[in-house]
């Protein structure tokens, strides 16, 4: 970053969203890019959705030539100013201590229940068929 580098906040590079008017956020730059957008091989579309964001892995995972690079000095407008971006939003898993204390209650018993149940089951059909095998012996 040179010191004579055009400090630009998130809010104002957003306002350059449309094709007459075309400003994206790579690697912390802002590029003006509005006059390349009929030559751009990917088509004027794949940059303008690529505004109002960081466009930096967008724009590394096409992989894109050293001409390329190049040419972005020319559309160069600023630096932008990252405390002035949105912080990403990121999941965050629900702790296992909280979900163990959010169950319902009794549910311990109901896990118990699903295994204790089959069994017995069992042993009444078993207690029934002896029973009957018994009364027909008489």
């Amino acid at each position: 970053m040179t010191s004579d580098a055009k400090i630009l906040s998130f809010e104002e590079v957003s306002k350059h969203n449309r094709k007459t008017d075309c400003w994206l956020i790579i690697s912390g730059k802002v590029y003006d890019v509005t006059s390349f957008l009929d030559d751009h091989p990917g088509g004027d579309e794949v940059l303008v959705l690529a505004t109002e964001k960081d466009a930096t892995e967008d724009f590394e995972d096409v992989g894109h030539s050293k001409n390329a690079i190049e040419m972005m000095k020319d559309f160069y407008v600023g630096e932008l100013d990252d405390n002035t971006m949105p912080q990403k939003k990121t999941y965050k898993p629900p702790s296992t201590t909280s979900s163990a204390s959010n169950q319902a209650p009794g549910s311990s018993s109901t896990n118990i229940l699903t295994f204790v149940l089959p069994i017995l089951i069992l042993v009444l059909a078993y207690a029934l068929y002896h029973f009957a095998k018994k009364e027909e012996a008489i």
